[in-house]
């Protein structure tokens, strides 16, 4: 069964804060992705994904943005500079922030029904 997941409810699920300037509630995903290897992300991910990361520098929000990806969650308590979340905000991508560690948080969306994976099959 296809679970999709309001942005609102990933907050919830994740304990997570969204930057401000990035808020839009229209966000559903139904897949996440968790990597620091933004080269993974290009090489693997779906479609409606949430990207989970503790990378923290602007290629994150470029790949993003490469990859149609609309919202982007920052594990381990980091959080992403001014120039992330300008670029962030003029592509509409919504950003959020959450303690937990990226095992921690993957696990707790799989446990909430996200379990679709967020990677293209590996031939």
């Amino acid at each position: 069964m296809l679970v999709t997941m309001k942005i609102s409810e990933v907050v919830t699920a994740l304990e997570a804060q969204i930057v401000e300037e990035t808020a839009r509630d229209d966000v559903e995903i139904i897949s996440a992705c968790g990597a620091d290897l933004m080269s993974d992300v290009m090489a693997f991910v779906k479609d409606r994904v949430l990207l989970l990361t503790g990378l923290i520098n602007i290629q994150v929000i470029r790949t993003a943005i490469l990859m149609d990806i609309e919202a982007i969650c920052f594990v381990r308590g980091k959080s992403p500079s001014q120039d992330m979340i300008d670029m962030a905000k003029e592509n509409g991508i919504v950003l959020l922030k959450s303690r937990l560690p990226l095992f921690l948080a993957c696990g707790k969306l799989y446990g909430a029904g996200v379990c679709q994976g967020g990677v293209r099959e590996i031939d």
